[in-house]
C-alpha cells in the first residue's frame, strides 16, 4: 500500500504562501504610510479588524486584497505578489525606503564633479 502526502490548504486561498507573505509585507508597509489600520481600511474597503487579522496570519490573504493594495500603491499586482513592492531594502518596522541605486548614482555624480 502506498502512502500519499497530503498538503493542507492555506485557509482556502488561491495564493501561494510566498505570495501571501509578500501581500502581508505590502499591507504592513501601507499601514505605516497611512498611519494605522483605520485610514487604510477605509481606502481598501476592508474592516480594520479584518486587515489586522490578515496581517497577523489569522486570516488568509485574498486576491481581492492584493488587487486593492496594488491599485492603492499604483503598481502592478505582480509587483505586490512577487515582493517587488515595497522595494527590497524597505524597513519592515518604520517603512523607510533605502534605495541603493539613488545613493550609487549620487556618489558617482560627486566623483565626476570632483574629477
Amino acid at each position: 500500500m502506498s502512502t500519499a502526502t497530503i498538503i493542507a490548504p492555506t485557509f482556502g486561498t488561491d495564493l501561494t504562501s510566498a505570495e501571501q507573505t509578500n501581500v502581508r509585507t505590502a499591507l504592513a508597509f501601507l499601514r505605516l504610510r497611512c498611519r494605522g489600520w483605520g485610514p487604510l481600511s477605509k481606502v481598501l474597503k476592508f474592516k480594520d479588524t479584518t486587515l489586522s487579522a490578515i496581517h497577523c496570519g489569522d486570516k488568509a490573504v485574498s486576491p481581492t486584497l492584493a488587487f486593492r493594495i496594488a491599485r492603492l500603491a499604483k503598481v502592478g499586482v505582480d509587483d505586490v505578489l512577487t515582493g517587488k513592492f515595497p522595494s527590497p531594502g524597505t524597513c519592515p518596522q518604520c517603512g523607510h525606503c533605502n534605495n541603493e541605486s539613488e545613493t550609487t548614482e549620487r556618489s558617482s555624480e560627486k566623483v565626476v564633479a570632483r574629477g
